[in-house]
């Protein structure tokens, strides 16, 4: 049986949600205004569940072929800095890499997770970049954290994000990504124009998976 398809978006809060797809653990819905595919509350992991799953993570350092990955971002997003910034770090999970990458080109970063670098602080400053790397399909909230973000950031800074695409439901069937219990909420091409055309931001998608927003006001 299909879950209803009157569970607000939690991107845009929209009520017209429809049924996308549906694997042996999980349904899927999709927002017709936003474009989002998101998992129904009732399939989420408890918070203690959640954390031991990221526990397993091995987030090394050290490891050239997870900086390689992590240079998808830092990379562009270092490239349109105007010089050395200070910047945010969202969801830096148990072994930050991004934010060292980062330092060692010049900026000042910040470190925000909610498990891992539980400091307050860390969002209630103004930054010049903040990046999300493979964060966003885990929240929750993606409309509300979205747009705390953005208003932390400085007129003309970036929010550099890193996640999966969804492509369309034949891949999406197929796809590793979803199959991590996890991940939550999928975004699309689609769901960042929308995002980016609602908070008026210029967007670029310099690689598959790899979203640049500058905060034009």
């Amino acid at each position: 049986m299909n879950v209803a398809s009157d569970l607000p978006c939690p991107l845009c809060g929209g009520i017209d949600s429809e049924f996308f797809a549906e694997d042996r653990r999980r349904q899927y819905l999709r927002c017709p205004t936003c474009a989002l595919v998101f998992v129904p509350p009732s399939y989420h992991l408890d918070p203690a569940r959640e954390k031991a799953e990221y526990d397993l993570h091995q987030n090394n350092p050290a490891d050239p072929g997870y900086r390689r990955f992590l240079s998808r971002l830092c990379q562009p997003l270092c490239e349109r800095l105007p010089g050395p910034s200070t910047g945010l770090d969202f969801g830096c999970g148990p072994g930050p890499t991004l934010s060292l990458m980062l330092e060692e080109a010049g900026h000042e970063v910040a470190l925000y997770d909610p498990f891992y670098a539980p400091d307050p602080g860390a969002l209630k400053g103004r930054y010049g970049f903040i990046t999300a790397s493979e964060v966003v399909e885990h929240l929750v909230r993606p409309g509300r954290e979205l747009a705390r973000l953005w208003e932390l950031l400085e007129p003309g800074g970036y929010l550099g994000v890193m996640t999966g695409l969804v492509r369309d439901v034949e891949a999406f069937r197929g796809w590793r990504y979803k199959d991590d219990l996890t991940h939550i909420c999928f975004f699309s091409r689609a769901t960042w124009h929308w995002w980016a055309r609602r908070q008026g931001a210029e967007l670029e998608l310099p690689e598959d998976g790899v979203i640049l927003l500058r905060r034009v006001r």
